[in-house]
């Protein structure tokens, strides 16, 4: 075994050990966890914002322009990622959950692809597409009540414009996410940061708080984010689907 390869199986372990003793451990979830279901990430060269305007997601714009703003939400997150499919890298999570060694997850994501692999306490951070709510009257609707095939969605009982449910730009992240993610950051002993490159704030400063709080932070990423060098105790390189299952074969081997 060469010097690496011993210092991976080491940094496995030692996850591994952290987990199992931990009190309390939280998942903090990305773009990078869906990226091998198909979901793209926003950014980057292959990213959407590459293909889409992102305007489309500014709120004042949505309500300006529905008709255009919704021709490309509906393109994106209900038509393309509603066949997406959970991972490994979810599923390991949803195990670790059945394991009683995973508390909550913490998601950026509003693919609900964790609840479908069978996480069932997640947090979305950034709301969710599963859910439209009328800007006139307030009224909730599963996106498919109301969608339909092409034009804009319109509430059944008062005709007001319909909006998904995830944040847009401009509008603030949902107060219940934000109470619910900060609990965790001064109760959760590990945190298990997957596929995020820690940019997108405020999401951004959750792992940082954790690691001012104490919490030992597992990064797992594809390669070094802004976590690596300031906050990470273990860094678990690689997709995410080959290295959630290498450590829950891990955590499970050390029973």
């Amino acid at each position: 075994m060469d010097d690496l390869t011993s210092q991976r199986a080491q940094d496995y372990a030692s996850a591994a050990q952290k987990i199992r003793a931990a009190r309390r451990v939280t998942a903090f979830t990305g773009a990078g966890i869906s990226v091998e279901s198909g979901i793209p990430p926003f950014r980057g060269p292959n990213g959407l914002w590459s293909k889409y305007d992102p305007i489309v997601l500014d709120i004042r714009y949505f309500q300006a322009h529905p008709s255009e703003a919704w021709a490309v939400i509906k393109e994106i997150f209900y038509d393309y990622f509603g066949q997406a499919q959970p991972n490994a890298a979810h599923i390991a999570l949803a195990e670790l959950e059945r394991d009683g060694l995973l508390q909550t997850v913490i998601t950026q994501n509003i693919d609900s692809l964790h609840q479908k692999a069978g996480s069932t306490d997640v947090v979305e951070y950034h709301g969710t597409s599963r859910t439209l709510t009328c800007l006139r009257c307030g009224r909730a609707f599963h996106y498919k009540e109301v969608l339909p095939l092409s034009g804009v969605p319109r509430c059944p009982a008062c005709g007001g414009l319909l909006k998904p449910d995830f944040v847009f730009f401009g509008e603030p992240i949902p107060p219940q996410a934000q109470a619910r993610s900060m609990a965790e950051v001064t109760r959760s002993d590990v945190w298990l940061v997957i596929g995020t490159t820690g940019e997108i704030y405020p999401a951004s400063w959750l792992p940082i708080e954790a690691h001012h709080h104490g919490a030992t932070i597992i990064e797992v990423n594809i390669r070094p984010s802004r976590y690596t060098g300031e906050v990470t105790d273990i860094f678990l390189q690689g997709k995410a689907t080959n290295v959630m299952t290498q450590l829950l074969d891990s955590i499970r081997s050390s029973q």
